[in-house]
């Protein structure tokens, strides 16, 4: 039996061009609320994955992101999201995307269907049996990202997938497959859409249910955080004024920005 792209099936909602614009955007939006329900679904299988990546970090080992197009944009996103909210080191959270940087913005002529760059790509960063590699893929059938787990596999490292198509070869690929199955997009085959979206929703719970257990975040704040611009700063300064129950705004920010992180400034602090 040939696989089935659910993803590329027809979808739901005929005439698009013929719809007023609020007709066109409650039918989106009846269409994004089937996404947390499909996550829903499969929240076991995120939390195997999330357990076998923070397995690997607790020992050393980094969590690497692999995807073209849009899926691999979003690795990048969330990737790059990392250093910043939970101050972790650059390249302990690795995204990799088919045809390098400049697929972040402009679209590379069949990068996805190369199938030994996505090895390669991963080589470049030493990736070893110490990390984990996640597969992401809409269609659950980049050979470019597949061709990499299959790689990864046989060189023992854990590998991992969040795809939106049951059965996908990508999640064959995984030792730890993750489907979210949304149902067709609203405009066909428009993966970017709900397909996009669920694959974001599953990596905010990754690296954040991750970055938790990992000790940067305490109570239901990111004491960790890079003290990048105004705001975060100011953010900060109300996270050290609460908990060491300071009431000078100045003060609160002489510690932080002397110790540089929320953490540090209050375990620094001396009244």
């Amino acid at each position: 039996m040939a696989f089935k792209k659910i993803t590329e099936s027809d979808s739901h909602y005929h005439h698009l061009e013929k719809m007023k614009i609020g007709q066109l955007l409650s039918n989106i939006n009846a269409e994004d609320k089937k996404v947390p329900e499909a996550i829903e679904r499969v929240i076991p299988y995120i939390e195997s994955l999330i357990q076998a990546v923070v397995d690997k970090m607790l020992l050393g080992g980094r969590l690497f992101y692999i995807g073209a197009g849009t899926s691999g944009r979003l690795g990048i996103v969330d990737a790059s999201e990392c250093p910043p909210t939970y101050g972790v080191p650059h390249g302990l959270v690795v995204g990799v995307i088919a045809g390098g940087s400049k697929a972040i913005t402009e679209a590379v002529e069949s990068a996805e269907d190369d199938t030994e760059q996505g090895w390669l790509d991963l080589k470049e960063h030493q990736v070893n049996e110490a990390d984990v590699v996640i597969g992401i893929a809409a269609s659950g059938t980049t050979p470019y990202v597949i061709n990499a787990l299959k790689k990864c596999r046989e060189n023992n490292i854990v590998t991992g997938s969040i795809c939106c198509n049951p059965d996908a070869p990508l999640s064959a690929a995984a030792d730890y497959p993750v489907e979210v199955v949304v149902g067709p997009e609203f405009i066909t085959g428009s993966t970017r859409m709900k397909s996009g979206t669920a694959q974001k929703l599953v990596l905010n719970m990754i690296s954040t249910v991750t970055m938790i257990q990992l000790g940067r975040v305490e109570d239901n704040k990111m004491v960790n955080m890079q003290l990048t611009n105004d705001k975060v700063i100011d953010r900060g300064v109300k996270m050290v004024m609460e908990n060491l129950e300071i009431s000078d705004y100045n003060l609160a920010k002489k510690l932080l920005l002397q110790y540089g992180t929320v953490k540090k400034a209050m375990k620094n602090y001396q009244p």
